[in-house]
C-alpha cells in the first residue's frame, strides 16, 4: 500500500469517528458494535478499579452522545455542572424557603431548557393563530435524549429537596449518573436510588449475568431491527403516509402493525440498553412487562414504559394530590398527568389528544372500578384484554400519524371503506410482513413460562452457543435491513 492510500484510509477512519448529522451512532449501527467491543476490551483493565472505571465510562458516554448529537454534548456538560452545584447548594440550606427557592431555580433551568428545544415552535404557532401574527419559526434541533436525561436529573433534584437523598459530593459520580451511555438516548429513566449505589460498588459479573445480557441484546436487536424496522418500512409507513389510497382493512392492519412496531422498537431498545449495562456490571430495572396482555388501561401503564409512568406518578400525580382529595380531584389529576405525558412526547395536537384519551379512560376506569373489581372470571379478563388492546391501538393512530387530520383520515377509511373481501389478497401481497406480524404477536402473548424456559436454556448453553445466537441475529439483521439504518422511534422525544 502506498503512502497516498494509507493517508486516504486514515482519513476515512477519522471521518467515521466524527459526528455526522446524517448518520448518528445508534445501538443498531455497525460502528457502535465495533466501538463497544473495543470499549469492552479495555474495560477489563479498569473494571475492578472504581475511579478509573467511572472516568472511562464517562469518557465513552460523552463520546457516544457526541456521535449521536454533535455539539449538543456541550449542553449535556452545562446541565451536569449547573445541576450538580444546585443540588449541593440546596442541601446546605437550613430554611425551607431557601430550599424551595433553589428547587424553583432548578425546575426553571431544566424545564426551561427542555421547553426551549421542544416547545418553542409549538408556542409560536399557537401565538400566531390566536393573535393572527406572523412570527417566524426558529430552526431548532432537538438534542437526542434531552427528555430522558432532564427527567432523570429532576428526579435527583426533587429527591434531595424531599430529604430522601443526599447530593453526590463527586462531580464524576454525578456526570456518570447523567451521561450513562446505555440509557441516555432513550432511557429507561433510571432513578438515582437505583444507579447511585452501583457507581462505586465493586465490579461483579457472573456467568448468569453474561447469559442474560446476551439474551436481552439478541432479543432486543431481533425485535427492533427485524420485526419493527421491516414491518415499518414495508407496510406501516406506506399506509400512514397516504391512508386515502388504501382500503379500511389495510388501514386497520397498519394500526395493528404500528402497535406491534412501537412496542418492538422501544422495548427492543430497552432490552439492548439493559443488556449492555449488565455486561459492565450494572443492573437496571425492566422498562416493559408484556403491556398488551393488560386487562385494563391502569394495568397497561404499569407495564408500558414503566420508568416514565412511575416518574409521572411519583413527581406529578401524587404531588397534585393523587387520590387523597376526593374522587373528582383524582379524575382531574389522572387527566392532567396523562396530558403532560402526551406533551412530554411532543409539542403537537395529536400528542395532546393521545394523552387526553388515555387520561379520560383512566378516569372512567376509576369511576367504574367498584363494579369491575367484583368481576374475576376468565372471560371478563379476556374481554378486558381485548378492549384495552384495541383502545391502545386506536390511540396509537393519533400518536403515529404525521398530523391530526391524517389520523382522522385513517379512522374514516376504516369506518367507511373497510372492504374485507380484499383481506386475502392483501395478506398474500405482503406475506413477509404478515408473517412477522404473526411472529411478533405470538411471542408477546405466549405463556411467560416458555420465555423463562428459553432464557434458562440459553443461560445453560456453552459460551460459543450464546455467541452463535448473537451472531445469527446480527446476520438476520444484515439480511433484512434497508439501505439506511432506522433510528429508534423514541429518539424523537
Amino acid at each position: 500500500m502506498n503512502w497516498t492510500n494509507l493517508q486516504l484510509s486514515f482519513s476515512q477512519i477519522l471521518q467515521q469517528l466524527v459526528y455526522d448529522p446524517k448518520s448518528p451512532m445508534l445501538f443498531n449501527t455497525g460502528l457502535f458494535i465495533w466501538l463497544f467491543l473495543l470499549f469492552l476490551g479495555f474495560y477489563q483493565y479498569v473494571q475492578k478499579k472504581s475511579f478509573p472505571r467511572i472516568i472511562y465510562i464517562i469518557a465513552f458516554s460523552y463520546y457516544f452522545y457526541y456521535k449521536s448529537s454533535g455539539s449538543y454534548v456541550l449542553l449535556l456538560m452545562l446541565s451536569t455542572m449547573v445541576n450538580y452545584y444546585l443540588a449541593i447548594l440546596m442541601d446546605e440550606q437550613e430554611k425551607p424557603s431557601s430550599r424551595k427557592l433553589i428547587l424553583i431555580l432548578a425546575l426553571l433551568f431544566n424545564l426551561g431548557m427542555l421547553g426551549y428545544f421542544k416547545y418553542t415552535n409549538f408556542l409560536i404557532d399557537i401565538f400566531n393563530k390566536l393573535t393572527y401574527s406572523h412570527f417566524n419559526f426558529t430552526d431548532i434541533f432537538l438534542p437526542i435524549g434531552i427528555s430522558f436525561f432532564t427527567f432523570q436529573i429532576l428526579s435527583y433534584i426533587i429527591e434531595i429537596y424531599r430529604g430522601n437523598l443526599k447530593p453526590l459530593t463527586s462531580i464524576a459520580d454525578f456526570a456518570f449518573m447523567v451521561s450513562f451511555f446505555p440509557t441516555i438516548l432513550a432511557g429507561p429513566i433510571i432513578r438515582p436510588r437505583v444507579l447511585i449505589p452501583q457507581i462505586r460498588k465493586p465490579f461483579v459479573l457472573t456467568r448468569e449475568d453474561i447469559s442474560r445480557a446476551v439474551f436481552l441484546i439478541a432479543a432486543g436487536l431481533f425485535k427492533k431491527a427485524i420485526i419493527s424496522d421491516y414491518i415499518s418500512l414495508n407496510y406501516v409507513d406506506r399506509i400512514f403516509d397516504n391512508p386515502a389510497l388504501y382500503s379500511g382493512f389495510e388501514n386497520l392492519m397498519s394500526a395493528y402493525g404500528y402497535t406491534l412496531q412501537i412496542y418492538c422498537d422501544f422495548s427492543g431498545y430497552s432490552d439492548v440498553a439493559i443488556g449492555i449495562a449488565l455486561l459492565m456490571g450494572f443492573h437496571l430495572p425492566d422498562n416493559f412487562n408484556l403491556p398488551y396482555r393488560s386487562a385494563s388501561l391502569t394495568e397497561f401503564w404499569r407495564r408500558w414504559h414503566i420508568s416514565l409512568s412511575t416518574w409521572l406518578r411519583d413527581y406529578l400525580y401524587i404531588p397534585l394530590g393523587g387520590n387523597r382529595k376526593g374522587k373528582l380531584r383524582q379524575y382531574i389529576n389522572l387527566f392532567i398527568t396523562m396530558l403532560v405525558g402526551g406533551l412530554w412526547h411532543g409539542a403537537s395536537l395529536k400528542f395532546i389528544v393521545w394523552g387526553g384519551m388515555h387520561g379520560s379512560m383512566l378516569a372512567v376506569e376509576k369511576m367504574i372500578s367498584p363494579l369491575t373489581q367484583k368481576q374475576n372470571g376468565r372471560l371478563w379478563k379476556i374481554g378486558g384484554m381485548i378492549f384495552t388492546f384495541h383502545f391502545v391501538t386506536f390511540c396509537w393512530i393519533f400518536f403515529r400519524a404525521d398530523t391530526f387530520n391524517t389520523a382522522i383520515q385513517i379512522i374514516t377509511q376504516i369506518a367507511t371503506k373497510f372492504n374485507p373481501q380484499i383481506a386475502l389478497e392483501v395478506i398474500t401481497a405482503y406475506k413477509p410482513v404478515f408473517l412477522l406480524f404473526t411472529i411478533g404477536y405470538l411471542l408477546h402473548f405466549m405463556p411467560v413460562s416458555i420465555t423463562q424456559k428459553t432464557q434458562h436454556e440459553v443461560a445453560k448453553s456453552p459460551s460459543f452457543v450464546q455467541a452463535l445466537i448473537l451472531v445469527s441475529v446480527i446476520w438476520l439483521i444484515i439480511q433484512t435491513k434497508s439501505a439506511n439504518i432506522q433510528p429508534f422511534i423514541y429518539f424523537q422525544f
